[in-house]
């Protein structure tokens, strides 16, 4: 049994100069016991050189995109507890500890820094970047049946069965909501630390596009609704099918039982198709259910293996 608990601050950088060094010392002074790892992921602006000057251990990813780090974190680094935070001075140290002091003696596999509970409405500038937190934290809640406060923060601690055990799929800044729908399915212990935010001081600049990351949140919010809830989701797509198919079908049998005659035979068989499409739907959902609860026990085992690995 391992005794000293080893702590790993994870700062994906793109081009963070300005502020790399401060996150960098007030990380150090918050957990001075961590080893603080900067990725810089195709910096122009020496953010590597700043941070290795601060102190931290720098390594680099070539492949662009924040999920792209964040794999290859998780992949090389064995710690733990991992603390998550952005290079871009926006969440204070001072939650440093307690988030991962619920990981390390509470045993919680993800802790949430829940910015959107505290001043993110009022030190974040951009108005479509309030919408977009609300409206995918409602989209997200509703569909998983949650109450998560803030799902895109990039501040959060994490558990080594958590790390070691999530398949990194998203390549940008998707990636917040990928983890959260994934700890949420797979029943992993989640808790939330309200931390203050403040906003990119002046001269830095934001990486995120409003618009084309707003766009990847959603498709990701989707696509992950569809694998981890095939059920629910089918079932809707059939539903539909067979909305359109009893649509066209009653004035096609109204008129049968008036007359006895069907004059419109290609609406009848525009009627069936799209009932067949809908029964073809409904099938699909079922089948994929039992996958997906495969592929839970599967998991499951998995996370023995991983705790065993861990304790050796």
């Amino acid at each position: 049994m391992k005794k000293n608990k080893k702590i790993a601050v994870l700062i994906p950088c793109y081009n963070e100069s300005k502020t790399i060094k401060k996150v960098v010392e007030d990380y150090k002074k918050a957990l001075p016991e961590a080893d603080i790892y900067v990725y810089d992921n195709n910096s122009s602006d020496h953010t590597d050189e700043i941070a290795r000057e601060a102190g931290a251990i720098v390594r680099y990813e070539y492949r662009q995109g924040k999920g792209n780090v964040i794999r290859s974190m998780f992949k090389d680094i064995d710690a733990d507890c991992y603390l998550m935070i952005d290079g871009d001075d926006t969440y204070p140290a001072e939650n440093a500890r307690e988030m991962c002091d619920l990981v390390l003696n509470k045993k919680v596999d993800m802790v949430i820094g829940d910015r959107l509970s505290s001043t993110y409405f009022t030190e974040n500038k951009r108005p479509f970047h309030n919408f977009g937190n609300r409206l995918v934290r409602g989209l997200i809640n509703f569909l998983f049946e949650s109450n998560v406060r803030d799902i895109m923060t990039g501040y959060r601690a994490f558990s080594y069965e958590f790390v070691k055990t999530f398949p990194v799929l998203s390549k940008g800044f998707e990636i917040e909501t990928e983890m959260t729908i994934h700890a949420l399915d797979k029943n992993f212990l989640l808790e939330e630390v309200k931390v203050g935010y403040r906003d990119r001081p002046a001269g830095s600049v934001s990486k995120l596009n409003t618009y084309r990351d707003g766009f990847r949140v959603l498709k990701t919010i989707g696509r992950l609704f569809k694998e981890y809830k095939p059920t629910i989701f089918f079932s809707l797509l059939s539903l539909l099918f067979l909305i359109i198919s009893v649509g066209f079908g009653i004035p096609v049998f109204a008129e049968y039982f008036k007359t006895g005659l069907v004059p419109r035979y290609p609406t009848l068989i525009f009627s069936g198709f799209m009932l067949m499409i809908a029964l073809v739907l409904f099938a699909c959902g079922l089948i994929l259910e039992v996958v997906v609860k495969k592929h839970r026990q599967l998991f499951e085992l998995m996370l023995i293996n991983v705790n065993r690995g861990k304790e050796e």
